[in-house]
């Protein structure tokens, strides 16, 4: 069973979201989605001042297995974006919750983070895949 951190918001589409209580949120995938993916060998990160809505493609993760589409969880401006992973897209798989962070939201609206599923809901949709 993946690890599901009871502290972060997720999108059905496997991101997690991590109030950072500053109107910004930090996003990335799911323990989950990086285990469905295999062994990450290259992230195209967004670029930063780029608007994205919720729902949009804003990042690229590939794997030995397949590439895969992130959809961004909110609606809002990128502020940061994770540059380690260009020299070490692998810290996705080893730590997807902590250092394999993809990138920093501005929100535009904080009512985005209501529409997200808890621990529990996310714990329930992983289920249905398995």
């Amino acid at each position: 069973m993946s690890n599901i951190p009871a502290n972060l918001k997720y999108a059905a589409s496997h991101e997690w979201v991590l109030d950072n209580g500053d109107g910004t949120v930090t996003v990335g995938i799911t323990d989950h989605a990086q285990e469905q993916l295999g062994d990450v060998v290259f992230v195209e990160l967004p670029e930063i001042g780029r608007h994205v809505d919720a729902g949009e493609e804003f990042s690229l993760v590939e794997s030995v297995k397949a590439a895969s589409d992130i959809y961004s969880p909110v609606t809002g401006e990128i502020i940061a974006v994770n540059e380690e992973l260009e020299g070490a897209p692998e810290t996705i798989n080893e730590h997807p919750f902590e250092d394999g962070w993809i990138a920093k939201i501005k929100l535009a609206d904080d009512a985005d983070l209501s529409d997200l599923l808890d621990a529990e809901g996310y714990a329930a949709r992983v289920a249905e895949d398995e």
